[in-house]
């Protein structure tokens, strides 16, 4: 799978580790940084992790910041984009089975490496099931993108 990684200045040390991890399971990383604890700001990694994604280059998304929420808020403002925090390996595959989560944000201040490789192992295992109930309320959290995207 094509994944897209990408880190603010607290998220740097965690995103080597699981790139690491994910070169090791075989998958094909594109890296959008952090390289160092410069002071950064993570809405430019959630663009360029989102915008990597949107266009085909990847398949599935890694957002890291200190606590996972302000790369998961920068995330969902892309149409198509669907990013979930996730501490816990439950949220990351049931996001992507229940609601087609095509980014995960995790906080390297919340989890530890242990922690979110597992994680990231269930959000990349995961497949989105498509049951009715499902499709219908995906439709109707892309109705609501539609309503309220400036076009």
């Amino acid at each position: 799978m094509r994944i897209a990684i990408g880190a603010d200045h607290q998220g740097y040390l965690l995103r080597r580790e699981i790139i690491a991890g994910l070169k090791e399971a075989g998958h094909e990383v594109l890296d959008m940084g952090q390289d160092d604890d410069t002071s950064s700001d993570y809405p430019d990694f959630a663009r360029a992790v989102c915008e990597a994604i949107l266009a085909g280059k990847a398949e599935r998304g890694i957002l890291i910041c200190g606590s996972g929420a302000g790369v998961s808020i920068a995330a969902n403002k892309f149409p198509g984009i669907r990013a979930a925090m996730a501490h816990d390996t439950y949220t990351a595959h049931q996001g992507v089975e229940h609601d087609d989560m095509n980014v995960i944000c995790l906080g390297s201040n919340v989890v530890g490496r242990w922690l979110a490789a597992d994680i990231v192992k269930a959000f990349l295992g995961a497949e989105f099931m498509g049951l009715e109930r499902q499709c219908r309320r995906l439709r109707k959290v892309e109705q609501i993108e539609r309503e309220f995207s400036k076009d």
